[in-house]
């Protein structure tokens, strides 16, 4: 079967706006969650943190030179991400277009960023307006590929916080069985009323800057982003940045919005991550951790990377730079690792105090350098879709 290389990478965070922006905040630990969001009216914006990307929507609209109706700002963020991607690959109009070139996208907000004028629509305009079509989470992967006139396969994956990784995963799939020479792969989510208030009603929202793997977190924060993967079977006198060696889906179907106590599906998915890439635990340098900064998830993603490696490797979580991008985060981790790999060094796990008294697991604190051969990237979502990835040093 064909390998599967990293060959672009695009990114928009709260922690910058490309690559190179947010490898400089990883390494210098910064964080981009604040209590000034200002994209729209809500109770919640002085009351909780978010993480909001540092360019306003009409900012975007103006710097991306959208034309069309209708496009939302979650649409806006893939294509800004969408671009860097396909332009550090070196991919022509023409090859974005061919239909070799396969688009798979993920969101869980998709056009549902605009809550108030889905209401709207809804309920009181008979004609509806140029949103009507942006609404559905299709909507973003459909926007990509009339402006970029694709015409391979194109598929748009939601599974809650694992989407992106998802996508990823299917992207390579589709390399490794010939249905593409390359897939440009990511996921991209904005922040809605849709997603605060709806996490706001599970009680697991944090009232401070969020601290995963502390033994007194107290829940996450929502964040929004957006970043695209080039996967290529051919990457010949191209730069490569990483190898996609191992991946795996699995789910423990416990509860719509809990992992299992024992960390069933976690553990699955490593454990098949690992079988995929043909490594064995020992082999992992660094695991990019969900760490939601939730009481069950970091306890329970604690309990199965023990169950799995018994002494667990290097791990963080990077949540508490970018907060939780929701159908965005596997990629946007993914661009994470990849950087772990490429430039041989590790970012810290921030605010982080004390370990969980249950696991005694300890994330990495300081920013080092370090020799990294192979990283694990994981994202678990709602209904305990579980994925992680494997990504190794070319």
């Amino acid at each position: 079967m064909n390998r599967v290389f990293v060959t672009g990478m695009g990114i928009i965070s709260a922690i910058g706006n490309s690559v190179a922006e947010n490898h400089l905040a990883l390494k210098e630990g910064k964080s981009g969650i604040s209590k000034n969001l200002n994209l729209f009216p809500t109770k919640y914006a002085s009351l909780l943190p978010f993480a909001q990307v540092g360019i306003s929507t009409n900012e975007l609209s103006s710097k991306l030179k959208i034309i069309e109706k209708g496009v939302t700002r979650t649409s806006m963020l893939a294509l800004h991400a969408f671009n860097e991607a396909v332009e550090d690959a070196g991919l022509s109009g023409s090859i974005i277009s061919a239909h070799d070139t396969a688009l798979i996208g993920a969101s869980t907000v998709g056009g549902m960023c605009l809550t108030d004028e889905l209401y709207e629509d809804a309920n009181k305009c008979e004609q509806g307006s140029d949103y009507t079509q942006s609404y559905d989470c299709a909507s973003v992967c459909l926007f990509l590929q009339q402006r970029y006139k694709m015409s391979g396969i194109i598929n748009t994956i939601n599974t809650a916080c694992s989407s992106a990784a998802n996508a990823i995963m299917y992207g390579a799939m589709l390399i490794k069985n010939g249905f593409a020479d390359r897939a440009i792969v990511g996921g991209a989510d904005s922040l809605a009323k849709f997603t605060i208030n709806g996490f706001n009603a599970l009680h697991i929202l944090s009232p401070e800057t969020c601290t995963p793997f502390d033994e007194n977190r107290k829940g996450l924060n929502l964040g929004e982003g957006a970043a695209f993967l080039v996967l290529e079977k051919d990457a010949a006198e191209k730069k490569i940045y990483a190898e996609l060696t191992g991946y795996c889906n699995a789910n423990d179907a416990y509860h719509p919005s809990s992992l299992s106590e024992q960390g069933d599906g976690p553990f699955f998915s490593m454990q098949g991550a690992l079988q995929s890439a043909g490594l064995a635990a020992a082999d992992i340098n660094f695991i990019n951790a969900h760490g939601t900064g939730t009481e069950n998830n970091d306890e329970v993603e604690s309990r199965a990377m023990i169950r799995l490696f018994n002494n667990p490797p290097d791990f963080a979580s990077s949540k508490a730079n970018v907060g939780h991008t929701l159908g965005a985060a596997g990629a946007v981790e993914a661009v994470f690792s990849i950087l772990s790999l490429y430039y041989q060094e590790l970012y810290a796990n921030l605010y982080y105090n004390k370990a969980i008294p249950s696991t005694g697991l300890v994330p990495v604190q300081v920013y080092k350098k370090m020799p990294v051969q192979h990283v694990m990237s994981n994202s678990f979502g709602f209904g305990g879709n579980c994925s992680s990835l494997i990504f190794s040093k070319a």
